[in-house]
């Protein structure tokens, strides 16, 4: 709701656009790009999702609602379709709502193995993707460990060259995320995502650098 600015996004409950935000943890400086998750905005999702280095995949555990996403035709299923198509190679799942499942153990543990099943057929190793079960509206493993779910041990997940990472919440999930080298040696290549005229600034692309580096003052 944070980042729904637009007020047809605040009326409808639903995210139309992308937007981004900012925040530092321990490790990384981290954006995040809000992605739609209706699939009347499917193009603005491809938008934002081309330019991640993970996909947060966020699951409402609710009854129906996790049934609905992974159907043959749901919006969970499409979205790691097309994150891992677009070449978003790492992947967290937050399953959210726990709340509203009584925290339920059950609940979470038929939920990971569904949804471990599915990933697994878009192209994912499930065994590099960490799971992790949040209250967003209560904060539960959203950055510190929860009270509530005592039967949740933490996420285990594999690395790059056999490394194993372990945590319990949602914010050592992303301070886990390995970043993808990308080579500054070679020519600045900048696909542009979009262009803003901006009063008083000027003209401003926006695109996220592949290849080579990019500074203040280049020619």
């Amino acid at each position: 709701w944070v980042l729904d600015k637009l007020k047809a996004e605040r009326e409808r409950g639903i995210t139309i656009d992308i937007a981004l935000w900012k925040f530092e943890t321990p490790k990384y400086e981290v954006t995040v790009i809000d992605a739609p998750g209706h699939r009347d905005f499917i193009k603005n999702m491809i938008t934002g999702t081309s330019q991640a280095d993970c996909a947060v995949l966020i699951i409402a555990a609710g009854t129906g609602e996790f049934e609905a996403g992974i159907s043959k035709d749901g919006q969970t299923r499409e979205h790691a379709l097309l994150a891992f198509t677009l070449g978003v190679r790492q992947l967290i799942v937050a399953i959210n709502k726990m709340d509203t499942t009584k925290w339920s153990e059950e609940r979470f543990n038929e939920i990971v193995k569904e949804t471990t099943s599915f990933i697994k057929k878009v192209g994912y190793n499930p065994k590099s993707v960490a799971f992790v079960p949040i209250s967003g509206w209560h904060g539960d493993n959203m950055l510190e460990e929860s009270a509530n779910m005592p039967w949740y041990k933490g996420w285990t997940r594999e690395g790059k060259g056999g490394v194993t990472f372990k945590g319990k919440t949602l914010l050592d999930a992303i301070d886990a995320i390995e970043p993808p080298s990308r080579p500054t040696d070679k020519p600045l290549r900048l696909p542009l995502q979009d262009v803003y005229k901006i009063g008083g600034i000027g003209t401003v692309p926006v695109g996220r650098v592949e290849t080579g580096i990019i500074k203040a003052g280049m020619s």
